[in-house]
């Protein structure tokens, strides 16, 4: 123990040696974290959709069960959250797709540009393949959100997939 606790201490100077002398960390940390990031909404998403689909099947006359009165109330709220957590996906791509725009802007008095853009590609196709899904199951539970939240919903969607397209 007494080993570790002196290794530690060791690494703990070395790292506060280095970001004095930095001050900061690499952009490709900072694009690296930003990516998990986007990566965990992604699949927080993903499950929240999953979630959705699990409280819609299993819904009335499955079993001849009659549906606890909670559930209802459940899905309006899980569908919303879920649509919260869409637009701040789409926030996060749309940002990223900014900072390109300007780093190609750059570009043009010489600074350096990587032109790849795939990364970015693949977050636009992999929210866009979440949009859908959710969707689905949005258009699905129509009849248990009602006729005031379904209408406000699609709004939402639309807003969203016209923002990622336009931009």
């Amino acid at each position: 123990l007494r080993l570790v606790a002196v290794v530690r201490a060791v690494l703990e100077g070395e790292k506060a040696a280095v970001l004095k002398r930095d001050r900061h960390l690499p952009l490709s940390f900072h694009r690296r974290q930003e990516e998990l990031k986007f990566s965990l909404g992604l699949q927080r998403l993903q499950h929240r959709v999953c979630e959705i689909r699990a409280l819609r099947e299993e819904g009335p006359g499955q079993d001849g069960a009659v549906q606890s009165p909670a559930a209802p109330k459940e899905l309006p709220t899980l569908i919303l959250e879920a649509v919260k957590e869409l637009e701040a996906a789409k926030q996060q791509v749309l940002k990223r797709i900014q900072i390109w725009k300007r780093q190609q802007q750059l570009a043009g008095n010489g600074a350096i540009f990587e032109e790849n853009l795939t990364p970015l590609q693949k977050r636009c196709e992999n929210l866009v393949e979440v949009y859908f899904q959710l969707q689905q199951q949005v258009m699905a539970a129509s009849a248990e959100l009602g006729p005031e939240l379904l209408p406000r919903l699609l709004e939402r969607f639309n807003e969203v997939l016209s923002s990622l397209v336009k931009r």
